[in-house]
């Protein structure tokens, strides 16, 4: 059974940082392209950052770069994302999901998801 679970989580203040996690069991975790979504009330969910199988490999939306970084631990079956300077903006419900076969910000191919985890920034 395919199980990804989110945490880190939380309330901050603007400027301020979290660390997301995303433990990964039920499949071959270190195969699998990963990625962070995140959906904000009233809007589409949108892809944050991908991360390739080996960790060698990484893709930001444009909102996010130079203060968001994904990682991966390929040990531990886990995903990171690193969230600094965070802005009111950035306040949505985070995902991580996993994909067989693709590279990308793009939902649709992704297979697996997670309950997701809510950060809040106030300003």
């Amino acid at each position: 059974q395919v199980q990804l679970v989110e945490s880190g989580g939380g309330s901050v203040q603007a400027g301020g940082s979290l660390r997301l996690s995303c433990a990964a069991s039920g499949y071959t975790y270190s195969s699998y392209y990963m990625g962070w979504f995140r959906q904000a009330p009233g809007k589409k969910r949108e892809g944050v950052a991908a991360i390739s199988a080996a960790g060698s490999t990484t893709r930001y939306v444009d909102s996010v770069k130079g203060r968001f970084t994904i990682s991966r631990d390929n040990a531990k079956n886990t995903l990171y994302l690193q969230m600094n300077s965070l802005k009111t903006e950035d306040t949505a419900m985070y995902y991580c999901a996993a994909a067989g076969l693709y590279f990308g910000l793009a939902e649709g191919p992704y297979n697996y998801w997670g309950q997701g985890t809510q950060v809040t920034v106030s300003s």
